[in-house]
């Protein structure tokens, strides 16, 4: 008698492994546990200070107005919702929000106490990107930052965000893309021996800044990203090259 064998599970990447989709999200969740502590020290280091400059730059053209609703998606430490904060002003005298979520605890308390220690009360939430607990056409604004790459389903992720956003609304993506091709081979240098040397060094953690330098390579190049912008009904998609490529910053409008 013939067995049938059962259907295997859909396969994703964790880095360059292939795991089931059902078991990503807990390998990515461990590994921000395990940077938390470390994550604000080993960006600086990692960036020589330029995650700053990429992140000023995506406020800057967020144009986020004081009363307006902003979504920060897996703002981990808080770098760009302190900002927005301060953009928005204080929700008794102008009306506006900002939201802080983030799919692991660990990241989200590391940024809740960022905003506590700065006097800032803001609303925070632990919830997914891909199936954000917010009403349609809320937000004036969503950002995510260098969360997307992480997520199982960019698509579907995408698709929520526009879908919190209000008609006229704008969706901003800054991520790690794909470097100017003369400098690939001292990229890939620092990324795979640097960056887990520096893990470490200083966070006792190679296997994580591995995995990091390993998920870049399987993120969406810029081109391929904005598409999938597109795809799912945003509308007047561009990108912005930062530091020759290793970042890219897209912007799209729901209209």
């Amino acid at each position: 008698m013939n067995k049938t064998s059962t259907p295997s599970s859909t396969q994703t990447h964790f880095g360059f492994k292939q795991v089931a989709e059902s078991e990503k999200a807990a390998h990515v969740a461990e590994v921000f546990s395990s940077v938390a502590k470390n994550y604000d020290v080993m960006n600086d280091l990692m960036s020589m200070g330029l995650h700053r400059l990429w992140k000023q730059f995506t406020i800057q053209l967020s144009g986020v107005r004081k009363g307006e609703k902003v979504l920060d998606v897996a703002g981990g430490t808080a770098d760009l919702a302190r900002a927005f904060a301060k953009r928005v002003g204080r929700p008794e005298e102008t009306g506006g929000e900002v939201w802080l979520t983030d799919i692991n605890n660990a990241m989200l308390t590391v940024g809740r106490d960022r905003l506590l220690d700065d006097g800032l009360l803001m609303p925070t939430a632990q919830c997914d990107a891909e199936k954000l607990p917010f009403p349609d056409n809320y937000f004036d604004c969503v950002t995510v930052a260098f969360g997307l790459r992480n997520m199982t389903h960019k698509d579907q992720a995408l698709a929520e965000m526009r879908r919190v956003l209000k008609p006229g609304g704008r969706l901003l993506v800054l991520e790690f893309s794909r470097v100017w091709e003369p400098l690939t081979a001292a990229y890939d240098l620092y990324s795979f021996k640097i960056l887990p040397w520096l893990g470490q060094k200083v966070a006792n953690d190679a296997d994580s800044y591995r995995y990091l330098a390993e998920s870049i390579r399987m993120h969406p190049d810029q081109e391929t990203l904005q598409q999938m912008m597109e795809d799912v009904g945003l509308k007047r998609v561009e990108f912005f090259n930062l530091s020759a490529g290793v970042v890219a910053l897209h912007r799209g409008y729901k209209l």
